[in-house]
């Protein structure tokens, strides 16, 4: 197979994101696909970009959250909640990013690498497009009236905890964005206490 063959076998692979659906509801009530996310990540880094680390390559993050989820296409999408879940959702999604980039051959290897960087969450990049990721589904369930919220049972400090790394250690403007819909979130009854 020519370098074209296997580019448009990954393209036409990739349509598979906009069947992965994730918990968290969109403001037209309908859960958001994993493609939906993936675009909204870059729209969001985009816009946000300012609140960004000096010096941050902005499309590298791009490139990034553009990727991020692809592994989804085989390991399936991991709640953030889901405590069993996610003690295997490292060895499904690297054993996952294997076979989609795969398909690319050396190609495949650069995205990979950009993945795996995401998944270390070392780089200003992935620092950024990590914080991205905790952040925008806060606004979609603030949006959503805290509709994955309160289907799953989800308290304030389970999404402080799974932000603390990411989107605590973010730019004051983002960090205190998120804090306080967390706890508008909490006073309206979307989020428990």
């Amino acid at each position: 197979m020519n370098d074209i063959e296997k580019q448009l076998e990954f393209l036409v692979r990739t349509e598979e994101l906009k069947d992965v659906f994730r918990r968290t509801y969109i403001p037209a009530g309908r859960k958001e696909n994993d493609a939906e996310h993936s675009w909204s990540l870059c729209l969001y880094a985009l816009v946000l970009s300012e609140y960004a680390e000096e010096g941050t390559d902005l499309l590298k993050a791009l490139k990034m959250a553009l990727i991020h989820d692809m592994v989804e296409i085989y390991a399936g999408d991991t709640f953030l909640y889901d405590k069993e879940g996610n003690e295997s959702k490292a060895e499904r999604e690297k054993d996952a990013a294997d076979r989609i980039f795969g398909i690319l051959g050396r190609q495949g290897l650069a995205l990979k690498a950009i993945w795996e960087e995401f998944e270390e969450n070392k780089s200003k990049e992935a620092r950024f497009i990590n914080t991205m990721d905790r952040f925008q589904p806060v606004i979609l369930n603030f949006l959503s009236g805290g509709k994955t919220w309160k289907e799953h049972g989800v308290h304030r400090d389970m999404v402080l905890e799974a932000g603390k790394d990411k989107v605590l250690k973010a730019s004051e403007p983002i960090r205190d964005i998120y804090l306080r819909l967390i706890e508008e979130s909490v006073r309206r009854g979307y989020l428990l206490p």
